[in-house]
């Protein structure tokens, strides 16, 4: 095992940090365990927004009883329509709460692929950002005989819709404000109804090969995987991480929003995809997951700034990465990094990688995590030059998430998608060298499709990913 010194601050935690069988029951015991700290972060209109603990626990309280109010039964589909912003997570776990199942749509999906999502879920309420998703429900909605009612989160330029099935969200948190006075037990009650074999949440498969299929995932998937991940690299209350990437993606949810509720790192969420680089300058989070297309902009970024820099401060970068770069050999290679060259490290951060850190926004990162596609060894080695560990996760839709990884304190190897995470078990099928995993993070399988389903999963629980 390498010396990992101060690249050895990635830390597991198997205790339990949030107690809980079900998504909604470790939200509802993480309320009440942080209650006035801060949580979620949103910038509008160049000002950042604050939700606490409880202020977030209001909205979904409301939100959830508004549902309620609508006759939404337990075990019916919900399905959010926008991108990633507060009021998705908001939603998303008030449907929960209700014992309902939640589906997650793109927002760049066409009309028509809308369509195809929501009746192929059985949606019957449709969450929608604003007045361009609307618009694409509305030219559809004829051909969704089961959806009751659409709720649009941003009403700019809607304040004088007449449509009978469209309210807007402070709308249906009104409609449960007024339940609550009627009912106020009535979420608690729907939240204790919900058992950890429930279908919690589908994810629709991209679709290249076919029609996108909806992968099911229960509650007790949903829970023990965000246990699992906190096992490989734990997140703190004190942590901050940058909400960015499709929530209806199994990478943000459940690394971002469900890894957020039960570790309790405050989620910052941008502006637009455009301001990623401006937002995670301001945001400095302590924790970064992103594609390697992300990781390949910040490094071009420093590459351009370092072209318009002056002569002097090319050779301090050129000195300091290059210290970087040795420790990072001995680091890769698990031998011990010497006084002298931690030394030498110090005072090259102190001279130049602080400020590199600096310009991506990332000088106050604990560590960073990659998935979702291949990335160049080189960029990770040049990342841990930078002195921040870099881990390479590989998972899937069907196993919720991450399978393998660098586990804490183990090496970092690029190229390598780490080993087996302890949570699951991955093996290759001896014939085909496929990729087999096993485990509660297995996802149920697909709706609708039993024999796609009997395909994916064989009877001795082994999914069959596709990937070699």
């Amino acid at each position: 095992m390498s010396n990992l010194w101060e690249f050895g601050n990635i830390r597991g935690e198997t205790a339990i940090v949030v107690p809980g069988e079900t998504v909604p029951e470790v939200f509802w015991n993480a309320v009440a365990k942080r209650g006035p700290q801060v949580w979620l972060r949103q910038k509008q209109l160049g000002l950042w927004r604050s939700w606490s603990w409880d202020e977030a626990a209001l909205a979904i309280n409301e939100i959830g009883a508004g549902l309620l109010s609508l006759g939404f039964a337990r075990g019916e589909c919900a399905s959010i329509l926008a991108n990633t912003v507060v009021e998705w997570v908001l939603c998303d776990l008030a449907i929960l709460s209700c014992a309902g199942v939640s589906n997650g749509i793109y927002p760049t999906d066409a009309a028509s692929q809308v369509q195809y999502l929501c009746a192929d879920s059985s949606t019957t309420i449709l969450l929608v950002e604003d007045e361009e998703q609307l618009d694409k429900v509305l030219e559809v909605r004829d051909q969704l005989p089961l959806l009751r009612k659409i709720v649009v989160f941003d009403m700019e330029g809607l304040r004088g819709l007449d449509e009978p099935g469209v309210m807007s969200l402070e709308a249906l948190r009104v409609a449960g404000r007024a339940y609550l006075q009627q009912h106020p037990q009535a979420l608690k009650e729907r939240v204790r109804s919900c058992q950890p074999q429930d279908l919690a949440i589908l994810v629709y498969t991209s679709g290249t090969t076919g029609k996108p299929k909806g992968a099911m995932h229960s509650q007790r998937g949903l829970v023990y995987e965000m246990r699992g991940i906190n096992t490989l690299a734990s997140a703190y209350e004190s942590d901050e991480r940058m909400c960015f990437l499709p929530l209806c993606h199994i990478a943000e949810r459940m690394g971002g929003e469900y890894a957020s509720v039960y570790g309790g790192a405050k989620l910052n969420f941008v502006e637009n995809p455009e301001t990623v680089p401006e937002n995670v300058r301001e945001i400095a989070p302590t924790v970064v997951t992103a594609v390697p297309r992300v990781w390949e902009k910040f490094y071009s970024a420093v590459m351009i700034s370092l072209k318009e820099s002056s002569g002097l401060q090319r050779a301090a970068y050129g000195w300091g990465i290059g210290v970087g770069a040795r420790i990072a050999d001995k680091v890769m290679a698990g031998q011990p990094v010497g006084t002298a060259l931690r030394l030498q490290f110090t005072l090259a951060r102190w001279i130049a990688l602080n400020n590199v850190r600096k310009i991506i926004g990332i000088h106050r990162a604990r560590y960073l995590i990659t998935g979702a596609a291949p990335i160049s060894p080189e960029l990770v080695k040049w990342y841990l030059a930078l002195g921040l560990p870099m881990v390479e996760v590989w998972g899937m839709t069907e196993t919720c998430g991450v399978s393998t990884g660098v586990a804490a304190g183990g090496m970092i190897k690029p190229g390598s998608i780490g080993k087996a995470a302890p949570f699951n078990e991955v093996r290759l099928d001896p014939d085909t060298n496929e990729i087999l995993v096993r485990g509660a993070n297995v996802f149920m399988g697909y709706l609708n499709l039993p024999e796609k389903t009997a395909e994916t999963i064989d009877q001795d629980g082994w999914l069959h990913t596709g990937d070699v």
